[in-house]
């Protein structure tokens, strides 16, 4: 029987245990400093605006580790020795290992700005930064948030609900569009005015002003304006949480090096989740994928390795999703925010401005690479077939209600976008699906 180590319990880690126990009567042991026990990292915002307690957040009772034999404990890791195949606790307690997951996750970006370690300045990712923005936001007259990434929206609506006016500055001229396409980073900023967000696109951080005893009291911008405020959320991204191996044997880059096992270059020493960094990634994947969908199929995967079934991580078609304060985002595929030479895209936004569709596909051939959905839900394995799988864009708008996934009583928009297909494309024409019914066309 095995001892198996994971250090960290978020998604990737506790998905590796719950995969070893499946498959093995091996010993896992899941360690953190964070909490006590596993919770959903992207529901931290729903806690502090009161829509769940942090108990809601847990997938699992307490009583599910104990049953399923996975060891919980609660404590900082200060160092590995691969020699010795231990890792070193701060109280100076050792634990020894035969094989070592490492699931460590992310950590805030910092950028040197001058006062960026002033009370009250924090980024968003564990829950002592939650618990920090509790005691950051109570009484505040005024937020701003530097950072136009998906943390930072939610951020914004995380003070919008507690009605603390929010101001939001990007560099970019629309919101995460070095990530999102024109029309849809123009249809975020809409929706982020609406809530009454003041939105200053294209304006960076200069300083974090100090008011003289340690605390934030305002921030200036590279235009020289000073925008009083008592809290500043850095979201401008997050990268890899290494420290802890920095010292070791075991290789980074950016993150931790991992191969197509998602081993290290140590044997019995695995990295997964945001940690870890692919060495030959899939032509259609990154190096590094700080998502939650990405860090699940790592704990599948290495899971299978390390039980006696040597599997190779393969992500298959990429996929993403988020929620913009009322529209809910997904992504299947490859959308770019500039469209490569050899390929089109079709586009279709509802009169609200709050619903769109945009389909990536080759010049020609019209096979489909990728999509963006805004607004409307769509389901994921029909996605992922239909990329698999090739498909023309005629093909996928005419079996477009097949994908649907809104509930029984929404309206539909598949007629429209049809419609819209057939403006753009009269020589192939296809039914229209309106109100349930599939109308012919009559040519």
């Amino acid at each position: 029987m095995q001892k198996i180590i994971i250090i960290g319990n978020g998604i990737a880690g506790i998905t590796a245990a719950r995969h070893i126990r499946k498959n093995s009567n091996d010993q896992v042991t899941v360690i953190s400093g964070e909490t006590d026990h596993f919770f959903s990292r992207t529901a931290l915002m729903y806690i502090y605006m009161g829509h769940m307690t942090y108990e809601n957040t847990k997938p699992y009772e307490d009583w599910f580790w104990k049953k399923n034999r996975i060891e919980l404990k609660r404590a900082w890791v200060t160092s590995i020795d691969s020699d010795q195949k231990q890792v070193n606790f701060d109280g100076g307690e050792v634990m020894k290992y035969d094989k070592l997951i490492l699931a460590t996750g992310s950590q805030s970006n910092k950028f040197g700005w001058p006062g960026q370690d002033l009370n009250g300045v924090q980024g968003l990712y564990s829950y002592q930064d939650l618990e920090l923005m509790e005691e950051n936001t109570r009484g505040i007259d005024r937020a701003v948030i530097i950072g136009g990434g998906l943390i930072g929206v939610e951020m914004a609506e995380m003070l919008h609900s507690r009605h603390i006016p929010v101001t939001y500055l990007i560099r970019e001229k629309h919101f995460w569009d070095n990530m999102l396409p024109q029309e849809e980073a123009t249809l975020i900023d809409r929706h982020l005015y609406k809530h009454g967000i003041d939105l200053r696109q294209e304006t960076e951080l200069e300083e974090i002003l100090d008011d003289g005893n340690g605390k934030v009291k305002a921030v200036k911008t590279k235009s020289g304006e000073v925008i009083e405020c008592q809290f500043v959320g850095l979201t401008v991204g997050v990268h890899p949480n290494i420290g802890l191996v920095k010292d070791s044997k075991i290789e980074t880059d950016r993150g931790i090096l991992v191969d197509a096992y998602l081993q290290t270059n140590i044997q019995d020493v695995y990295a997964i989740g945001d940690c870890a960094q692919l060495k030959n990634p899939p032509p259609h994947r990154r190096a590094i994928e700080a998502v939650w969908y990405a860090g699940r199929m790592m704990g599948e995967t290495v899971a299978q390795t390390i039980t006696g079934h040597k599997t190779e991580y393969n992500p298959g078609v990429w996929f993403n999703s988020a929620k913009f304060f009322d529209i809910e985002y997904q992504n299947y595929g490859i959308v770019l925010p500039q469209c490569p030479e050899d390929s089109a895209s079709f586009y279709w936004e509802c009169d609200d401005h709050e619903k769109c569709i945009k389909i990536i596909y080759k010049k020609g051939t019209l096979e489909v690479q990728g999509v963006n959905l805004f607004g409307i839900r769509n389901r994921h394995e029909v996605w992922d077939r239909w990329l698999n799988e090739k498909r023309t864009l005629d093909y996928i708008i005419n079996h477009l209600p097949e994908a649907n996934f809104d509930p029984e009583f929404y309206k539909h928009w598949e007629g429209e976008i049809q419609e819209k297909f057939n403006e753009e494309f009269p020589d192939k024409k296809i039914g229209v699906r309106k109100k349930g019914l599939l109308e012919k066309i009559i040519s």
